[in-house]
């Protein structure tokens, strides 16, 4: 028998034999392995609870649905706090923002064909395995609704041994489908293609790079002003959390006139910040600038925003660049933006939001910026991807 010590920041139990690291356990936690691995709970934890879908078990989308919810919010404030601790920082960390369930906007389903028809769902954790999901407490209602739909598009879209990927976006207008296939787009198959969006109400269906029907443009709403972001372009995972981060980056720059949005991409900050302010939009793909410059140029009353093409990686703003703006926003990949956030801190802008969804990552380019001088009185972290290990921060940086 073994009994968990602790969970890793991916969610898995360290187990009393030093070495065992295991699923689906609590710390305080009893278990006995048996020899195929399957862990068998004996003495169950307090914080355990039964998991509201019923597909947990089976399907690999969610890693902590056997555990209370304020137990999870506090590992997860735990992840972030460790991580600013090793790099000696302490800020205070807000309460945390979990979004509700059934509120994930986007999801990328894998397909399959079967012998009766298709089967659409995700993976078990670590398998091939498809696993069918109708009762997924994830995505928002009407991407549940199109489940069926996306059978019937495997069937048309996938060969008899293979697998696809379906990207689906929850838009104002409609499902945005972006289809990723080895199969060949040919003449017929783009009739039947329009033809199976006229019939499911598909605001836009793209075949690989390819835009094949747009019945209506599959718009998001940032803030008032509607954008019509290119088929599988970063988006925030939901609403609830895409409005905790802009009220924080709000409050963060309020008062600056000119902001620079680093890794803008469509412009989830840029253009609700053009309420009150003038904002060059920074992005390496021109493909979600063009996309935030035609919303911009479509809304009203919004101050001035300019867009730039960039590879902030290679080509970050240089000081003398940034001396133009009172505050930046800055919104990097996973990997961080290493380059950028020195930059920044040798510049002599004030006010910096960090948005961040690597905790690690985030300590570490915070500790950069801490080091030139900045403060950061608070961290706020927002829970978009619940019931997984992920996280997304956002804090201020502040200096005279």
């Amino acid at each position: 028998m073994l009994t968990i010590e602790s969970l890793t920041h991916l969610g898995l139990g360290r187990a009393s034999d030093g070495q065992s690291l295991l699923p689906r356990v609590l710390p305080g936690e009893e278990v006995d392995v048996a020899q195929d691995g399957t862990v068998r709970i004996v003495t169950p934890s307090t914080d355990r609870v039964a998991p509201p879908c019923r597909h947990f078990k089976s399907c690999g989308g969610c890693a902590m649905q056997h555990a209370h919810d304020m137990f999870v919010a506090e590992w997860k404030l735990s992840i972030v706090a460790k991580a600013l601790e090793a790099r000696g920082l302490q800020p205070r960390l807000r309460d945390i923002v979990t979004s509700p369930w059934r509120s994930r906007r986007r999801a990328k389903f894998s397909g399959r064909r079967t012998k009766k028809g298709a089967l659409v769902g995700f993976h078990a954790k670590g398998s091939d395995t498809l696993v069918a999901i109708p009762d997924c407490m994830l995505i928002t209602p009407a991407l549940a609704a199109c489940l069926p739909a996306l059978e019937a598009l495997t069937v048309m879209a996938c060969s008899r041994k293979g697998e696809i990927d379906l990207t689906v976006t929850d838009t104002t207008s409609g499902p945005d489908i972006l289809v990723e296939t080895e199969k060949d787009l040919t003449p017929q198959l783009r009739l039947e293609l329009a033809a199976y969006a006229q019939t499911h109400n598909v605001a836009r269906l793209v075949w690989n790079d390819e835009p094949v029907v747009t019945l209506s443009a599959p718009v998001q709403d940032f803030a008032g002003t509607q954008v019509t972001p290119p088929p599988g372009a970063f988006l925030q995972a939901t609403k609830d959390g895409e409005l905790t981060l802009l009220a924080a980056v709000n409050d963060i720059t309020q008062g600056a006139a000119r902001i620079v949005d680093l890794f803008a991409g469509c412009g989830t900050f840029a253009l609700p910040l053009a309420n009150r302010a003038q904002v060059h939009a920074v992005e390496g793909e021109a493909e979600m600038l063009a996309a935030l410059d035609r919303g911009w140029r479509a809304g009203r009353n919004l101050r001035r925003v300019t867009t730039e093409a960039r590879d902030l990686f290679r080509r970050p703003l240089e000081p003398d660049e940034l001396r133009h703006y009172d505050a930046a926003v800055i919104d990097p990949p996973r990997a961080g933006a290493e380059a950028q956030i020195e930059t920044l801190a040798s510049s002599d802008i004030k006010t910096v939001a960090m948005v961040s969804c690597n905790p690690v990552i985030f300590a570490r380019d915070a500790k950069t910026l801490v080091d030139a001088g900045f403060t950061m009185p608070w961290v706020q972290v927002v829970d978009q991807f619940r019931w997984s290990p992920h996280v997304e921060i956002v804090a201020p940086f502040t200096r005279k």
